[in-house]
Order: C-alpha cells, then structure tokens, then sequence
C-alpha cells in the first residue's frame, strides 16, 4: 500500500450530515484542498443514529484541534512496510541498516501484529512483544525497540495514530540509568594464548591481515576489507580509519562492474568510527610484508585479460580487488577447528580484543575510542570474579560521575591514558609465545 502524504496538507474541512449507509448509520467527512480538490473519507457502520452523531461531534472536535487522525484504516502490515521502504530506506541510512530493520519488522513485528489495525496497539502490547522477543534474544530485543519506537514516532507526525505507544516502555530486566549498555560475553571471546595461538595459525592463510586487524585493532569486518596502504602512517606507526565496504543503497548495480555491487566505498557505522589508530609492531611488520606482495603481484599482471587492479587495499587478491565482507567466513572457521580453539563469531574476535585491552589496565576511555563505539557503555566480566568493568562509548563527559562509581579502581601500573593516541599497543608485552600444545613457555 502506497501511503498517500498530501492528504496532510488540507486546508478546510466540512462533515457531512448523519446518514444511512449500507443499512446502518454513517457521516463522511470532506478534506478539502488549496488546489480545489476534495479527498472524501466515510464513516460507517453504527447501529444507532445517536452512536454515529457521537462519533460525529468528536470528528468535528478533533478537526478543529488538529488531532484529527487522517489513516484510521491503516494495518500495522501496511504502515510498517510503508515507513521502511518509502521513509527510512530513503534517508541518509547504509544498506546494513536498512536490512537489518527489515529483518526485524518482516520476524519480530508483522508475525504479532501484521493484520492489526495501527491504532489498536497500546503500550501493554508493545510491552508484552519487547517480553516475548527479550527471551529469545536481548541485542534483537533492543533493535526492536528502536524499530518500534522510530516508526510509531512517524505514524504520530503523519496522524496516522494519536500518540506513541511504545513511547516510556523499557525492555524487561534492565533498569534505566539513561545509558545505553551492551554486554560482552566472555565465555565467547579468547584469552590471550588463544589469541596467539590463532595469530600462529594464521600466518599461512589468506585471512592473515584480517585476524591481525581484528583481534589486535578491533577493527569492524567492513572496515578491515576497506582499509588501504595510503590510511597507513608509516612514520608514526598510526592507521587512519576513514571508510568501509559494503552496498551503496544509491548505487544503480546495473551501471557498476561486475562483483563489485557489495564493495563500494561508503561511510563508515558513527561518526565515532573515524578514528585514528596506534599499530602494534606485529600488525605494522606484517604490513609491510603484505606491500611486497601486493607490488610483486602489480608488477607481474601489468598485461595480459586480468590486469592488477592498482586500487591500493591491503587485503585483496592477487589481482588487487578487494575482499567480499564473507571472504574470511570458511579460513576462519578452519582455522578454530584445526587449532582446537572455541568455535566464536568472527566479531566475537572484536569483543576478545577490547577485553584483552581492559585485563591489561589500559583506560576505559583510550579503550572506547579505540573500538569506535558511540553512546553506549560496555560491560564485561574480565576478571571471573563477578566485577564488572564498564567502557564509555563516546559521551565520557556525560557519565563522569556514574562512571567514578562504578569503575574499579585502577591497579598500580596500569596505564592511564586518557588519550588514545598516546598508547603504544606492544603486543608482546601481554601475548607470550606459546609450545605448540598451547601452554605458556616459562
């Protein structure tokens, strides 16, 4: 269904006399237009004249107060499916995002409210669906709100319904403090053995680049793949974090070339994403093996059907092309299993490497920035012993209080930067070599 807006911008009304309609009672009313148009909408059904001449003066009340609610018919299907594609997918959003929203609209909305007119839901409704989908899943649950909250904030301003249902609902067992938090699962990140272990594996693998750009710079996938030699300090040893791969939802595919649909540049998540970053040396050496390659790969396809594409990624092909954001999928999945090491997610890695910083004693600030965050706060066992560390994700000067709160106290030692930029990542500092068997050598 195609939400017709211009039925907003009406400048006069007039309703229409009670009368019968189809063997019981009705009125309609008339929105009439600057233009000299008239839009016509029917109210019918009532068993009594009286019933219809109620609803009547409140149609004339709500006219002359504004509030009068121009899509009464509208299912939450209809209305749903409307906002995504002809609203949200036509905004400054990425393509990432709008598939994810779809997602949680097309399983987590529509299964429970699809046929329901939008103006039935009441706040007990979104509350019992924020239940039901928390039980399965926290992370989809607060997606769910977002979805929930900023499409029935649209259905307000549009007058499609008279206020937010889902506006002051929280999501079950978390009190609000006004902070944003996300939870890092330690049972699904690696220790530092583990993390040598896999680096180890790596080294012959052709996903040897990404394992070091994620679990030692807690770099996102998209950005990994997008990451050129020219974001690379070679004099202070610093990355500058400026772009990702990923589709351009304004990018017509027919006019690209082919296979490269999924990998155009685009901005990156936040604005915090743009960041600069301290490399460690292991990460910074292997770079520089990694730009030998890539010019004895450019000098040796300079002619033939597949020239070098000279477009200046770290990781790409032989032939210069960058990587696809599932490239790593299946050498990542061999590498856990041929090294024994548990069988996480690949942002998971992400997770592991903001950890090992915080066991480290490296400030929640410096550490914040580092992984790009914005407007949350990360909490993480990293010390087995029920403590919880928590991270500011860009709004530090906002939570200061709260933060001096809760934040243990930092141990003798422990690094105190309160720029990012200052640190020195040594990864040999914190990651021993490892015996082959996986235990520490002493």
């Amino acid at each position: 269904m195609s939400i017709d807006l211009s039925i907003m911008n009406y400048t006069g009304y007039y309703v229409k006399p009670v009368m019968k309609i189809k063997g019981k009672y009705g009125y309609r009313v008339e929105l009439r237009y600057g233009d000299g148009t008239v839009k016509t909408q029917q109210k019918a059904g009532f068993t009594t004249k009286r019933e219809a001449n109620s609803a009547r003066d409140i149609t004339l009340a709500e006219l002359h107060k504004g509030t009068y609610l121009l899509f009464q018919n509208l299912t939450v299907d209809e209305f749903e499916t409307y906002w995504l594609e002809d609203v949200f997918a036509m905004s400054d959003v990425s393509f990432e995002s709008i598939r994810t929203y779809r997602y949680v609209i097309k399983n987590h909305i529509l299964p429970y409210w699809g046929k329901r007119s939008l103006v039935s839901i009441t706040g007990a409704d979104v509350k019992r669906l924020y239940d039901i989908v928390s039980e399965k899943s926290r992370s989809v649950a607060g997606l769910l709100k977002t979805v929930v909250n900023t499409s029935m904030k649209y259905a307000v301003y549009i007058k499609a319904i008279s206020e937010n249902p889902a506006q002051g609902v929280r999501l079950p067992g978390k009190k609000d403090m006004g902070i944003h938090t996300r939870n890092i699962d330690v049972t699904k990140t690696l220790s530092e053995d583990e993390i040598l272990r896999l680096i180890e594996a790596s080294k012959d693998t052709p996903i040897y680049m990404q394992v070091l750009f994620n679990v030692l710079m807690g770099l996102r996938r998209s950005e990994i793949i997008g990451v050129k030699y020219s974001d690379v300090d070679f004099i202070e040893h610093k990355l500058r974090v400026e772009r990702q791969l990923g589709i351009d939802k304004d990018a017509e595919k027919e006019k690209l070339q082919p296979k490269t649909y999924t990998k155009q540049e685009i901005d990156l998540k936040t604005r915090s994403s743009h960041r600069i970053l301290p490399i460690p040396d292991l990460v910074f050496e292997a770079i520089l093996e990694q730009r030998k390659i890539y010019d004895r790969n450019k000098s040796r396809r300079q002619h033939g059907k597949y020239v070098f594409q000279d477009l200046g990624y770290i990781c790409c092909s032989s032939y210069g092309r960058p990587r696809s954001r599932n490239y790593h999928w299946k050498h990542y999945k061999k590498l856990l299993k041929d090294t024994g090491l548990p069988d996480i997610g690949w942002h998971d890695l992400r997770s592991s490497y903001c950890t090992l910083l915080l066991k480290n004693d490296f400030s929640p600030k410096a550490v914040s920035r580092l992984m790009g965050h914005s407007k949350e706060i990360i909490t993480a066992d990293v010390y087995g012993d029920n403590r919880q560390i928590l991270v500011d994700y860009d709004y530090i000067s906002k939570i200061t209080d709260y933060m001096d709160a809760v934040l243990p106290d930092d141990k003798a030692g422990g690094v105190a930067c309160t720029d990012p930029l200052d640190i020195v990542i040594d990864v040999e500092e914190y990651l021993k070599p490892v015996q082959p068997d996986g235990q520490n050598i002493i």
